[in-house]
């Protein structure tokens, strides 16, 4: 695959993790991936960037990274590897993308700079199609699945042909999924069985609550440039998710797509590359 191809793996504290990276001028902007996919889905947008410097890590369980058991994934050890990252490639600076997951391990980094504790300078995020407030999200019957007792049961009994069918009710009905695409991103999910372990890598959902006030509180505090980007097609992260964080943060820019699902930067790569530069405010990409 020749995503692979551009990238490598990074040994980190808890796991190798493999980084896709391109070459142009710094800082780096970092694409924060979602569950239960990988770095992968931001290629068509890295695509268009062919200017700016760009790390794409796929977090420790998912895509071509690590995928140790039994092991407590979570959105901390999510954000400790991203600096770590970023420390690999000598950047004391960054701009974040997240998706989906990857957005609780935005505000985590966030907080991370509110309190100073941060490795390096985090100067723009933008969220895009993320159950930060957990309360307002809709849950998946295969997240509730997965979350429950039965958990270790129904990642046994993924397969590819339900795999597509669950991804496939997360695009919008203007932009399906690609057959293709669902092929890719299969191989993606159940290398080294990365799919018998979809239970494990679930459990952010919770931490969501957990951690609510602390990332919640990051989104209103934080000191930095913070937009959110939003398909409103999405049946999981909602518009109803999406006014909360204007709650949160009447301050933030917003980008309302309105006729795309959970999977923006999938199923309109250039509207979501256009609108993401406005929102970064980056004239250099």
């Amino acid at each position: 695959m020749e995503w692979a191809n551009g990238g490598r793996l990074v040994d980190t504290a808890p796991g190798r993790v493999f980084v896709h990276r391109s070459d142009g001028s710094a800082p780096y902007l970092v694409f924060l991936h979602g569950y239960p996919t990988c770095g992968y889905d931001f290629r068509q947008v890295i695509d268009r960037l062919p200017h700016r410097a760009t790390l794409a890590p796929d977090f420790l369980g998912f895509g071509l990274s690590d995928k140790p058991r039994p092991h407590r994934y979570g959105i901390l050890e999510h954000a400790d590897v991203v600096e770590e990252v970023l420390a690999a490639h000598g950047s004391d600076e960054a701009d974040i993308v997240a998706h989906d997951m990857g957005t609780s391990v935005a505000t985590e980094l966030m907080a991370r700079e509110l309190a100073g504790t941060l490795s390096f300078r985090l100067r723009r995020v933008v969220l895009s199609n993320g159950g930060v407030i957990i309360e307002r999200a809709s849950l998946r019957l295969i997240q509730r699945a997965l979350l429950s007792p039965l958990g270790p049961l129904v990642s046994r009994l993924s397969n590819r042909r339900m795999f597509a069918q669950q991804l496939g009710r997360l695009f919008s009905a203007h932009h399906p999924l690609d057959r293709r695409e669902a092929a890719a991103q299969w191989a993606l999910v159940s290398n080294a069985g990365g799919h018998r372990i979809a239970h494990l890598l679930c459990r952010y959902v919770r931490e969501r609550s957990y951690y609510a006030r602390r990332w919640h509180g990051a989104i209103g505090s934080w000191e930095g440039t913070l937009g959110f980007l939003w398909g409103l097609r999405d049946p999981v992260a909602t518009g109803h998710v999406l006014n909360g964080l204007r709650e949160l943060r009447p301050s933030a820019p917003v980008v309302e797509l309105a006729e795309l699902g959970h999977y923006p930067q999938l199923e309109d790569p250039e509207a979501f590359t256009e609108a993401m530069l406005r929102l970064l405010d980056d004239r250099s990409s």
